[in-house]
């Protein structure tokens, strides 16, 4: 199992900010990870005192950036910086993720991609219910001096 101190190392959320708490699974092609982040009152995403399960994307997100240092590190490499270009077919299946009792299941499946961009299907989940998929692109950052 990796743990939330692995995982911060290997992406660029640190503190609250990292949202998962640990890595049940991987492969070269997905990931699963577990979190209880969504119950505490202390989550940076928090509006008003709620955890709108639209910021389950944000999970999804944080996986696929964890899927892609892991699949880099693996290869001797460090995963270049990416940022979040689009979110297609987005569905969410409750209002809230704080009032969710289990753990988070946070997944994550590799579709289309190598190392400088790619497309991730991702599903949150709790005790095997689905509350929030999508698909996620990731980009390289532009690097200065390249004109992006």
């Amino acid at each position: 199992m990796i743990d939330k101190n692995q995982i911060q190392a290997l992406i660029p959320h640190t503190g609250a900010m990292c949202l998962l708490d640990a890595v049940i699974a991987w492969d070269d092609q997905s990931i699963a990870c577990v979190t209880q982040t969504h119950r505490d009152p202390a989550n940076p995403l928090r509006r008003q005192g709620r955890l709108p399960a639209v910021m389950a994307f944000e999970y999804g997100g944080q996986a696929a950036a964890l899927h892609g240092g892991l699949r880099a590190h693996a290869a001797g490499r460090t995963a270049a910086p990416g940022y979040l270009a689009a979110l297609r077919d987005a569905r969410w299946f409750v209002a809230d993720l704080d009032g969710i009792a289990d753990p988070l299941e946070v997944a994550t499946h590799l579709l289309l991609g190598d190392q400088a961009q790619c497309i991730y299907a991702i599903r949150v989940s709790a005790a095997g219910r689905l509350l929030a998929e999508a698909r996620l692109t990731i980009v390289p950052q532009p690097t200065a001096g390249t004109g992006s």
